[in-house]
């Protein structure tokens, strides 16, 4: 069952499982059907790429996706990771808020 993500790109977030827990980051690409998403900097992995006439090959780290599960926004105000709210504002547009501080959340 595909539920509605709470995270999209651009957002930032904390890491708060795995390897790489308590790494922050952007991300870069959410996967809506696997409900995966790819953030900067986190779970990267060595890839062996074959020389091609446009490339030239050679190892190259690689940042693979993790869980949207796994990660939390940070509250804009102390960097923290903290839980999402929505609010409706007086123009009727839906934001997400950070429940630690009351700030909107994204641009």
């Amino acid at each position: 069952m595909r539920h509605k993500l709470h995270v999209k790109k651009g957002d930032n977030v904390a890491v708060l499982t795995g390897k790489d827990k308590g790494k922050t980051g952007e991300i870069t690409a959410v996967d809506r059907k696997r409900e995966r998403v790819t953030v900067k900097g986190v779970n990267l992995r060595t890839i062996h790429k074959k020389p091609t006439p446009g490339d030239q090959g050679g190892i190259v780290k690689e940042e693979r996706s993790i869980h949207v599960s796994n990660v939390m926004h940070l509250d804009p105000k102390d960097n923290k990771p903290t839980r999402v709210g929505k609010k409706i504002q007086k123009d009727g547009k839906k934001v997400l808020v950070a429940k630690k501080s009351g700030e909107v959340l994204g641009k």
